[in-house]
């Protein structure tokens, strides 16, 4: 089983996201029932986040309900969160001052409740120096306030120089069938390099890869997905065929096309040069959280015909949108 922070986790965790971050989020009752049920099935590495939904109801304050409620839960859960945004932005501060804020707030949210594992940036500020976010990160390890150092969405260059200052825990970044970008861009080979497990969040192409989703009228209003240039109606359906071909391969194998998907991504876990990936399917459903747990197998023919697949399909769109796309896989400012 992966290792981070010095504990085990499971081969899958789970992402937070969706409990509180949604047009309209899941009720309490129903969103303890997937934790639970995720945490009883071996996902204990949780990440969420301190702007995944607003300032009074993110992932933070559903941690803090959660634990009071279940206080023997929370030494089973290795809990990474994301924060290092400026307060009520979505804009970037990696400075010490808005990092300590950060995750001092955090921590008052959480109130005891829950330790703060792993902090990490959720987006590299390319004016300032990731040797200072990290330095600053790890003076707040040396205070008792966090374990561990996370990076998420940076290129290989930061991962290496953020590596030199203090051990990086994780490395987290969208990978999946429908964004394999780590495999050349050299991330995952920098993360294998310093030995740094890779959290693979949006594993399921953001549902896309399920098959529930249908076509773009099949997104809520207010979903974020529906600015994503994936989900727009132009190209929908030219996605779509990668997703078709998914399930025929399921349906062969008596499964769904969303557990083939992640156990794409397991198999590339330490092999061929691949650091430790750990995929972070975010449910907020019982039922979908029992279906992402099921391990399938992959054969050598499945994998081979998964790599047919995806030499076959085309993926038209960016990640996220214009305005967003220049703060991936980034890079900060030499120190």
């Amino acid at each position: 089983m992966p290792q981070v922070v010095g504990r085990e986790v499971g081969s899958t965790g789970y992402g937070l996201m969706g409990l509180t971050w949604r047009p309209q989020p899941p009720s309490e009752e129903t969103s303890f029932k997937a934790m639970k049920t995720a945490l009883s099935k071996g996902a204990n590495f949780w990440n969420g986040g301190e702007f995944y939904g607003p300032p009074t109801h993110n992932s933070l304050h559903l941690l803090n309900s959660y634990f009071t409620k279940y206080p023997e839960d929370a030494d089973k859960v290795v809990l990474c969160i994301k924060g290092g945004l400026k307060p009520g932005e979505m804009a970037l501060d990696g400075g010490e001052a808005n990092v300590r804020r950060s995750i001092d707030e955090c921590l008052r949210v959480l109130d005891g409740k829950k330790t703060l594992d792993i902090f990490e940036c959720a987006r590299v500020d390319p004016e300032t120096p990731v040797e200072i976010t990290v330095r600053t990160i790890a003076a707040c390890i040396k205070e008792g306030k966090v374990k561990g150092i996370g990076l998420s969405e940076c290129s290989a260059n930061t991962i290496r120089r953020a590596a030199k200052v203090h051990e990086i825990a994780v490395v987290e970044v969208e990978f999946s069938l429908w964004a394999t970008e780590v495999l050349d861009n050299g991330i995952a080979k920098a993360c294998a390099e310093n030995r740094i497990p890779m959290v693979a969040y949006s594993p399921l192409g953001r549902g896309f890869l399920t098959g529930q989703i249908k076509s773009p009228a099949d997104l809520p209003e207010g979903d974020f997905r529906k600015y994503s240039p994936r989900f727009q109606p132009d190209v929908f359906d030219e996605n779509l065929k990668l997703v078709k071909e998914l399930e025929k391969l399921a349906s062969k194998k008596g499964c769904t096309p969303g557990q083939i998907a992640i156990a794409w991504v397991k198999a590339q876990s330490g092999k061929n040069g691949m650091p430790v990936i750990i995929p972070i399917p975010g449910a907020s459903a019982e039922e979908r959280v029992l279906e992402n747990m099921v391990d399938v197998e992959l054969s050598e023919g499945d994998m081979a015909e998964i790599d047919r697949i995806l030499k076959n399909a085309t993926v038209i769109g960016g990640r996220y949108p214009e305005a967003h796309a220049h703060i991936l896989n980034g890079d900060s400012k030499e120190l």
